[in-house]
This record gives structure tokens, C-alpha cells and sequence, in this order.
């Protein structure tokens, strides 16, 4: 079972080193440094933006600390949107607040635009003029800002033009630098668009450039729609790595038809060293008609396994991202979302795990029979 953080004492929330030569292969990858990867969990915005019915804040809440327990280094913890488009994403203040915060872990935010951001500087306001601000880490440290590849997407999305949204963007980018905030951005639909189809790599490129030199520290390429197969991530990563270094993207997948962790690992193989993942499988996009959650972090966990990659996490995973802690919270919100998870390895490992139970309680009644 998961520990609760407040059990926790303080001194207990510093991380250890990152050991680089977990596991095994026959390829020897235990006697050679792994390549070391992050995992950004975007499973409490990304994850839960899309569900219908009302999730309390506590559950919001829970679910970051636990994720913070599981390895977490990167969490993705809410949106500072309006919550008459976005209501799921209502109570980000509140629950950035309120969660029991790890030092050295990330808990970033999206902010759409200027009064995003402002909902957000609020908040650091009131941290940084409490008592607990000495003791305790901020409430965040990092925004995202978003657009799109595609003018019909971004229309769709934000009102706005691509041109539009980053001339937007530009002065929220540059007050999050001056606040002393990192800035990620996020290209949606970067492979195929659910209004106009096949996307121009080129114009991925093109605005993945302007985010970069806005002052984002990193850019998240998106296949929103989740049609994306390896060939084509290949393809559009060689054309934006023409002019952006291949260390400063992310690849964050859909699974829609099944091919989001080949998609992960041709990012991999390209130089890609961030991918965002969700547990549970948890997501999906309002505005691309079918696509579902993003690529699973269990997914990803499990068939990175005994690979030349490593996960980077916290002490908690101890030095990695718990792959059974995190199937037990794919499966704890997936269930109070009155669903299973859809994880696949989530639901074989869970299978397991409830089928050994079984076995040894069947040889505990026949050794008293």
C-alpha cells in the first residue's frame, strides 16, 4: 500500500542519487550506463480535463501526492483555465496549495494565456507571504504554454490563429521567466489533425522554433489525435531537429490506434530524452472527435524494462518510477472515475497480483485441510 506523504517526515523528502545500472538484459545493460529519460506525468490535467462528471478536489489532491510517492519528478498538477470550458480543471489554486509538496519535484501547470498566468501569480503571492514559504516548496515552479501545428486546431482550441496565439503567448512566456518560472511548451497535433488531416512537419518546426525562443526549456511535440505511427514521428522529428536540438523536445503520444508506445520509443531512438505519459491511460482531447487518453505510464514503465533506457525519479521509487505503485494508482482513480484502468500492463500486472493472492490463500486453507 502506498504511505501517506503527511506520515512522512521532512527530512525523508530529500531525494537520493539516481542509480544509472537498474536491471538487467542480455544485452549487459547492467554493466553499462543506461541512457537516464523523464517521464512527465500529465494524468491530473491532461488525464482529467476531458472526464464528465465532478472530481472532488481531495481526489485531485491524493492523486498528485500519490504520484509524488510513486517517483514522480515531473507532474503535470492542473490548469489555470476557465472552468466554463475547462470544469475539470476548476480548483487548481486550491489543489496546488493544499497537496503536500516533495522538494526537487516539479509540479507544473498549464496556463493558457495572460489571466492563466495571473491565476496562477496569485497563488505564489499568497505563498510567498505565509509563514510555511521558508519551510515548504512553492505551490508550483513551472507553466506550459500550448498551441497547435495546424490554424484549424488552434481555431478550434484557443479562438486564435497559430500567428495569433504566439504573438499571445510571447509577453506570458517572458513575465513566467522574469517571475523566475520555467516555461514548457506544447505543439498539439504535430502529426495528423482531426480537421485538415496530414500536418506539414515544417510548420511543426516553424512553431516549435518560436516556442523555443520564447524561452521554453523544453517543447512537447503532440500527437493529439493518437493516428500517429513510428514512421511518420520519425519523419516529423527529423524535420524539426533540423533546426531545434533534439534535447530540448518531448514526445507526448495518444493511443487511439495502438501505436503510442512504438511511437515512444522511435522518439527515444531519435534523441528524444522526455515523454509524457498518464496513469491509467487516463485523457483524451474535447476537440479531436475519438482520440483517447494519452500512452499509459505503466506502459511505458513496463516496456522499458531490462532496455539500454532509464527512468529518472525520486528516492520514493527509489531512483525511478515504481511500476507497481503506479498500476495500483492507475487502477485507485481509474475506479473513482467508476471505470477500470486501461492500462495494459496496469490490468495484467493487477491480474497477477490478484491471482498469486489467490493461490497462496487457496495453500493456506489446504495445508489446514
Amino acid at each position: 500500500m502506498l504511505t501517506s506523504l503527511r506520515a512522512l517526515p521532512r527530512a525523508a523528502c530529500r531525494l537520493s542519487s539516481i542509480n544509472l545500472f537498474h536491471g538487467r538484459s542480455r544485452q549487459n545493460y547492467a554493466t553499462e550506463a543506461k541512457i537516464p529519460i523523464n517521464i512527465m506525468e500529465v494524468g491530473p490535467r491532461d488525464g482529467l480535463q476531458n472526464e464528465k462528471g465532478v472530481i472532488p478536489v481531495d481526489v485531485k489532491v491524493e492523486l498528485i501526492e500519490k504520484l509524488g510517492l510513486a517517483g514522480c519528478q515531473l507532474i503535470e498538477a492542473g490548469s489555470f483555465v476557465s472552468p466554463k470550458w475547462v470544469p475539470q480543471m476548476a480548483g487548481t489554486g486550491e489543489i496546488i496549495s493544499r497537496m503536500h509538496r516533495l522538494p526537487d519535484v516539479h509540479y507544473g501547470v498549464l496556463v493558457p494565456n495572460q489571466k492563466g498566468l495571473e491565476g496562477l501569480l496569485s497563488v505564489l503571492n499568497s505563498y510567498n507571504a505565509s509563514p510555511d514559504s521558508d519551510s515548504t516548496p512553492p505551490p508550483s515552479d513551472e507553466i506550459s504554454i500550448f498551441t497547435a501545428a495546424t490554424d484549424a486546431f488552434t481555431r478550434a482550441n484557443l479562438n486564435t490563429s497559430i500567428n495569433e496565439s504566439l504573438a499571445k503567448l510571447a509577453p506570458v512566456a517572458k513575465q513566467a521567466l522574469d517571475k523566475g518560472l520555467r516555461v514548457r511548451g506544447y505543439v498539439s497535433v504535430a502529426i495528423v489533425c482531426p480537421y485538415t488531416g496530414q500536418v506539414d512537419y515544417k510548420k511543426v518546426r516553424e512553431v516549435a522554433k518560436e516556442l523555443l525562443n520564447m524561452g521554453c526549456y523544453e517543447i512537447s511535440l503532440g500527437d493529439t489525435v493518437g493516428r500517429g505511427t513510428p514512421t511518420q514521428v520519425a519523419e516529423m522529428l527529423e524535420e524539426v531537429k533540423k533546426e531545434l536540438p533534439v534535447e530540448r523536445l518531448a514526445g507526448h503520444f495518444h493511443d487511439t490506434f495502438g501505436t503510442a508506445v512504438a511511437n515512444v520509443f522511435t522518439a527515444l531512438e531519435h534523441g528524444v530524452r522526455t515523454i509524457d505519459s498518464s496513469v491509467g491511460g487516463l485523457g483524451g482531447c474535447p476537440y479531436s472527435p475519438g482520440a483517447t487518453g494519452n500512452v499509459a505510464t505503466e506502459d511505458v514503465l513496463y516496456a522499458l524494462k531490462n532496455s539500454k533506457y532509464t527512468v529518472i525519479g525520486t528516492e520514493y521509487g527509489k531512483g525511478t518510477i515504481d511500476l507497481d505503485k503506479m498500476t495500483e494508482i492507475g487502477w485507485w482513480i481509474s475506479e473513482k472515475l467508476g471505470r477500470e484502468s486501461i492500462s495494459r500492463a496496469g490490468r495484467a500486472l493487477r491480474a497477477k497480483k490478484i491471482r498469486d493472492a489467490e493461490m497462496v490463500a487457496d495453500g493456506e486453507v489446504r495445508a489446514k485441510l
